[in-house]
């Protein structure tokens, strides 16, 4: 009879060479494979390619809407004058970069106003890569838009298709195109985040009615149109804001409506003039006065002889001997909009056109009036 002892140290052995066994199965068996030339042939084939199949429908619709629309879509670089360091003369060097669309068929080129603002020319690079000097036409500061020419052949001059943006629902996709960080061409999409936010012009006058936008905007998308999903234009893409000073942020974009009011305006006259009321304001007189009286308005300074607010009957203030003042109305809505402040007053005119008519709201000795007003 063996020991148990005996028994335990023999089982302990063979589970040991068991072990090992499956250490040099496992860690030696694919060096000895290799030597071998075992499996070599399959190892070294390439694998078969699993068809790919139609792309899915959205995916199609973007595709589409890119190859539409993109020759649309042009690369502005700018140029500043400086002093040259070395000489008495100006010289030009680049000052940055930016991107357009192409309005209509006579070369006009759209883009946000403060892209130029600092550029003493700018050079206009079509999806083709020819590229062309540019001429200023005008711009509106207020509405941080600005409108170029070119002299390019009618074959490459292919116009946006023009959209609404009033009408805009907010989880409606959106895509941008744009040149962001000099890279031609760039495609990237969103959704309508919110509308009617406002944001500050180069001027520091407010941006109503603009689209908050969550498709990624960085530094060389501004002037770049914003697209919905039939490939029309619903804004202009303008600025970015980001708490961490990188271009991860909510962007926006200046809706179409006002750019669709603007940009034909800079066109024919060089600038944009938005409607009249023939009226003068001073800020401070007006907001001393208001502050005053407990109530919210603009009050009229001056009517403009003859102009719309004088044929409406609208009265001025008029200071007399000692100093003594008769405030004149109090313009406190203009249609639907709340008149505060100026700035009020003059978003709310910006959305009516000269000849049209609108109901304007005053105060006068106490009491509140309307009148219809033709603006000029």
């Amino acid at each position: 009879m063996q020991s148990e002892d005996a028994i335990d140290l023999r089982r302990q052995l063979r589970l040991t060479w068991l072990l090992l066994t499956v250490v040099a199965v496992v860690f030696v068996w694919p060096t000895v494979r290799v030597w071998l030339g075992v499996g070599m042939a399959a190892s070294g084939t390439p694998r078969t390619v699993t068809p790919r199949g139609e792309l899915a429908e959205f995916e199609q619709s973007t595709v589409e809407l890119f190859r539409t629309v993109s020759p649309s879509v042009v690369y502005l670089t700018t140029r500043s004058r400086i002093a040259s360091p070395f000489s008495r003369r100006a010289i030009e060097v680049d000052a940055g970069s930016g991107s357009g669309f192409m309005w209509d068929e006579f070369g006009h080129i759209v883009t946000n106003f403060h892209v130029l603002q600092e550029a003493s020319s700018a050079k206009v690079v079509l999806w083709d890569q020819s590229s062309y000097e540019a001429t200023l036409i005008g711009g509106s500061a207020d509405h941080d838009l600005a409108v170029l020419k070119i002299n390019a052949a009618a074959a490459k001059l292919l116009p946006v298709a023009i959209g609404t943006s009033g009408d805009l629902l907010v989880g409606q996709a959106v895509f941008a195109i744009g040149n962001p960080f000099g890279l031609n061409q760039t495609l990237t999409t969103g959704v309508v985040s919110a509308k009617s936010r406002s944001i500050d012009s180069p001027t520091g006058r407010s941006i109503e009615d603009v689209i908050q936008i969550d498709a990624a905007i960085n530094p060389g998308n501004s002037g770049g149109p914003l697209l919905d999903s039939a490939g029309r234009l619903i804004g202009v893409n303008t600025a970015i804001y980001s708490p961490s000073g990188t271009s991860a942020g909510v962007g926006f974009s200046i809706p179409v409506d006002t750019v669709n009011r603007v940009v034909p305006q800079i066109i024919a006259n060089g600038r944009y003039e938005p409607p009249q009321l023939g009226v003068r304001v001073i800020a401070e007189l007006s907001d001393a006065v208001t502050q005053r009286l407990g109530v919210e308005g603009v009050l009229i300074f001056h009517v403009v002889p003859g102009g719309p607010a004088d044929r409406a009957g609208l009265r001025e203030t008029v200071i007399g001997q000692s100093s003594l003042v008769r405030p004149g109305d109090i313009i406190q809505k203009i249609g639907d909009r709340t008149v505060r402040d100026m700035n009020d007053m003059l978003e709310a005119l910006e959305h009516y056109a000269v000849g049209q008519t609108v109901t304007v709201e005053y105060l006068r000795e106490g009491k509140t009036e309307s009148v219809d007003v033709v603006l000029q």
